[in-house]
């Protein structure tokens, strides 16, 4: 269990899942860089965090800006969209007769990743919710703006493992307050913070090998 002031955003798994060290660069020394990148996805979710925008369509409520968070993992955010489904295994809502399931969409600029980090973050939304509303949520979508399409995304018994010990790992670097070192990836040159991080000196010749053979060349 994790009191409230000591949980983490969930927003930060997607950045652990994809660099360790960009996470840490942000959520311990409070460090950041935006490009035009992270600009179109920051207005992508002030859009969709819209809190008044709570309506029903085709018998589906959809909620916006949702706060949710978990003690048991340690994290909280909100939640882009959330769809309450009408469906027997779901919960009772204040004010709406019937049981609705819970349905998590998380929008995304661009298109679909090659690695997973957006399906970790959708699915802490969904541990998030279980845990608070006491269900259990199968699956949720990630929309992505250049398709303009949703991904379905199944909430299996491995990724909700994986979500679990990447949370605890965040939990024990953000304890020791530990940066990760540099580890240069192809992803560096997209990263709005590449010039906070310096990746290039990752590359940087070794001094006291370069030393040594300096000295070396001269005797001979």
């Amino acid at each position: 269990m994790t009191d409230d002031d000591e949980l983490l955003p969930i927003s930060g798994l997607q950045h652990f899942a994809y660099c360790r060290r960009q996470w840490a660069l942000i959520q311990i020394e409070n460090l950041w860089s935006e490009n035009l990148l992270t600009a179109e996805g920051r207005l992508l979710h002030e859009r969709a965090h819209d809190p008044s925008q709570t309506e029903v369509r085709g018998g589906v409520i959809v909620a916006r800006g949702l706060p949710v968070f978990s003690r048991r993992l340690g994290m909280s955010g909100v939640c882009d969209a959330v769809e309450f489904r009408p469906s027997p295994e779901g919960v009772s809502l204040r004010g709406r007769e019937g049981l609705w399931l819970p349905y998590p969409v998380e929008y995304k600029r661009g298109a679909p990743k090659e690695h997973d980090a957006d399906e970790l973050q959708l699915c802490c939304q969904a541990l998030c919710l279980e845990e608070m509303l006491l269900c259990r949520i199968p699956e949720g979508s990630l929309f992505y703006g250049q398709p303009r399409r949703r991904t379905r995304v199944e909430f299996t018994p491995e990724l909700r493992g994986r979500v679990a010990e990447l949370a605890a790992e965040m939990r024990e670097l953000y304890r020791r307050g530990h940066t990760p070192k540099v580890r240069p990836a192809k992803g560096c040159g997209a990263c709005s913070l590449k010039e906070l991080c310096l990746p290039r000196l990752a590359k940087a010749p070794d001094v006291d090998r370069y030393l040594a053979e300096h000295i070396k060349d001269n005797k001979t």
